[in-house]
């Protein structure tokens, strides 16, 4: 899994947010199979300079890969008062949407195998 951090409204990335990323992106691999193709994109960053009360933080991931999602797709994103607690709600969001896209493949392979046996039983009966 090929992970790279974007940034945007004038921050940068330090090494304290770049590992908190890649820690909170650990967890994702285990719905991607472990699948060096799969590519995450992170973007993170203020998203207006005009609040009166603080900033507020933008997560957003992108996962694309053949065995991701829907459509080998999946975008997630997250608005907090706080970076991390952004990083985390969008990984939550994102483990939600992955794992739904995996139960939901697994399902339809079982269904298949199942109208299979079904076939194979008519043969012999």
């Amino acid at each position: 899994m090929n992970i790279q951090i974007k940034t945007k409204g004038g921050m940068t990335v330090t090494d304290a947010i770049n590992d908190y990323v890649n820690k909170r992106c650990e967890s994702l691999q285990k719905f991607t199979a472990n699948d060096p193709t799969v590519f995450v994109v992170v973007e993170i960053g203020r998203t207006t300079e005009h609040h009166k009360h603080g900033d507020i933080f933008r997560a957003e991931i992108h996962i694309t890969g053949k065995n991701v999602g829907k459509n080998g797709d999946v975008y997630v994103s997250a608005e907090r008062e706080d970076l991390y607690a952004a990083i985390d709600a969008v990984r939550d969001e994102a483990l939600r949407e992955l794992a739904s896209a995996k139960s939901k493949r697994t399902t339809l392979v079982r269904r298949g195998g199942a109208k299979v046996k079904n076939m194979i039983k008519g043969f012999f009966n």
